[in-house]
């Protein structure tokens, strides 16, 4: 999977304990229980509330978005189906973007020009 320049030099950088990324301190794959349990003490130790780490993989999406990548660049990241990328943005993204309502506004006025 492709990764941005910073999370490759982390992970070079890191003591390899096996072939994969995420895995516990004895170095086997994370459980469902095992991660959620983990996520949910480095929140609290970070004073961090109501956050998932599926929150993280929507915010990847709306990040991707905002830089005019397309569905099919973000599921090539995120492995979102492009019809649950497109309810993501909606739900997320597409309305709170006060960038977007400027572009809108913008496209409205320089189309309805009265041509002198």
């Amino acid at each position: 999977m492709p990764v941005a320049e910073p999370l490759r030099e982390a992970l070079e950088a890191s003591e390899k304990r096996g072939p994969l990324i995420l895995t516990n301190l004895k170095g086997r794959p994370w459980t469902s229980d095992g991660f959620r349990t983990s996520w949910a003490k480095a929140c609290a130790k970070a004073q961090i509330t109501g956050l998932t780490f599926h929150d993280l993989r929507g915010t990847t999406i709306t990040k991707l978005a905002s830089v005019g990548c397309t569905h099919s660049e973000i599921s090539a990241i995120t492995g979102h189906k492009h019809a649950d990328i497109t309810s993501i943005l909606e739900k997320h993204y597409l309305a709170s973007d006060p960038e977007l309502g400027k572009s809108a506004i913008r496209k409205l006025e320089e189309g309805t020009k009265s041509p002198n």
